[in-house]
């Protein structure tokens, strides 16, 4: 990595940070790419606890964006990272293969058929697994569901991305649709902003929204690594509290 005075030659921002921010954090750097000439990312997405353990284990990252509060809070902690900062939040919502009559108010009654296969994503690897199996729990405890639900969900769910096997789309596609079209589940429970993409690829699916009063808040949050380029604390300011809100806004997700 080339990493040097701001104004002298170009500099290399590393930006490691979750699957889920594809799309927004693309634009965002590009568009902070236009504002500072010289400026250039390498940008890596992945599993956000995946992607703390390979930079626990060494690899080199100036700016890391997870899809929760805890694993740059870990970094923060153990591996010569700054604060952990809140820039956006998401929420779930359950992505639907063609023709199943599903909606908000018939969603649980769904997740709880024999019939019905549950896709989730790999609780510990990705924020997105442990935020359904928190779903489990709440519907239990809210009454939504008998008792005796969150087991039987959890034992249910197919933990279909995520992993460090999971298997990658085709041609860049939505893993998500593209599971849920395929048949590798009848629900599949994911972040709204990740639903929202599946349908633009495959207008066949449905996306429900998940009650408010079980449904569970995603808080993104991102660190800063020591001795990283200021041009790295630059571009995490501007997404905390800059620009890059709005690609983060474009993209669906909410304010943090």
């Amino acid at each position: 990595m080339a990493s040097t005075d701001v104004g002298s030659r170009e500099v290399t921002v590393t930006v490691l940070a979750a699957g889920s921010l594809r799309l927004a954090l693309t634009r965002a750097a590009r568009d902070f790419e236009l504002r500072h000439p010289g400026t250039r990312f390498a940008l890596v997405f992945g599993a956000a606890g995946l992607l703390r353990e390979r930079i626990a284990s060494g690899e080199h990252a100036d700016v890391f964006a997870s899809a929760n509060l805890a694993h740059p809070a870990w970094l923060s902690r153990h591996r010569r990272f700054g604060p952990t900062t809140a820039f956006a939040r998401n929420a779930l919502c359950a992505l639907v293969r063609p023709g199943l009559a599903v909606a908000r108010e018939t969603l649980v009654r769904t997740l709880l058929d024999p019939a019905i296969t549950v896709g989730t994503s790999t609780p510990g690897a990705d924020p997105s697994g442990d935020y359904a199996f928190e779903l489990f729990e709440r519907l239990e405890r809210s009454g939504a569901a008998p008792v005796g639900s969150a087991a039987l969900l959890a034992a249910k769910a197919r933990q279909l991305t995520g992993g460090p096997d999971a298997p990658k789309p085709p041609g860049g596609r939505n893993v998500y649709g593209v599971l849920v079209a395929s048949g590798e589940a009848d629900v599949f429970l994911t972040y709204c902003t990740n639903a929202r993409i599946a349908l633009a690829e495959q207008p066949g699916l449905q996306a429900v929204e998940i009650d408010e009063h079980f449904n569970v808040s995603a808080a993104y949050g991102l660190a800063v690594c020591h001795g990283a380029p200021p041009m790295a604390q630059r571009f995490a300011d501007d997404l905390c509290a800059g620009t890059g809100q709005a690609a983060l806004r474009d993209a669906g997700f909410l304010p943090p």
